[in-house]
C-alpha cells in the first residue's frame, strides 16, 4: 500500500499532466513519453499512462484522446466506452486515423518542452 506521501506525489503528478493534456490544441496528439520528459519523468511513460487512466477523475475535462505512443498508434482506445470513441474524438477534430494509427503524426505531434518553453 502506498504511503499518504506517496499517494499525494502521484495525484500531483497526475494533476501536472492533466494539465500539460489541457494545453494540447486540437487537432494536434503528443506522447506519453513526450509528457514524462516534459515533466521531468524522463521515463515515466507509463505512469503518464495511468494518469490518462484516471482524467475521468479530475476536476476539469482532460482530452486524453490526444494522447497516445511514440509511434502514433492509439494505444489507450481500449479504455474508452467503446473501442472507437478516442478514433473519433481524434476524427472530430481532423485527425485522420488509419488501423488505429494516426497518419501524419509527424505534422500533427506536440511536443511539449519546445511548445512550453
Amino acid at each position: 500500500m502506498l504511503s499518504s506521501a506517496a499517494t499525494d506525489k502521484h495525484r500531483n503528478f497526475f494533476q501536472d499532466v492533466h494539465e500539460v493534456v489541457r494545453l494540447v490544441p486540437p487537432g494536434r496528439v503528443t506522447t506519453y513519453g513526450a509528457i514524462a520528459h516534459y515533466l521531468g519523468a524522463r521515463h515515466g511513460a507509463r505512469l503518464v499512462g495511468w494518469a490518462m487512466m484516471a482524467a475521468h477523475t479530475a476536476d476539469a475535462y482532460v482530452p486524453a484522446h490526444r494522447v497516445i505512443n511514440r509511434q502514433g498508434l492509439l494505444t489507450g482506445r481500449q479504455h474508452y466506452a467503446t473501442p472507437t470513441a478516442m478514433q473519433e474524438a481524434l476524427e472530430a477534430e481532423g485527425v485522420r486515423v488509419v488501423d488505429d494509427q494516426v497518419q501524419d503524426f509527424n505534422q500533427l505531434y506536440w511536443d511539449p518542452s519546445t511548445e512550453l518553453a
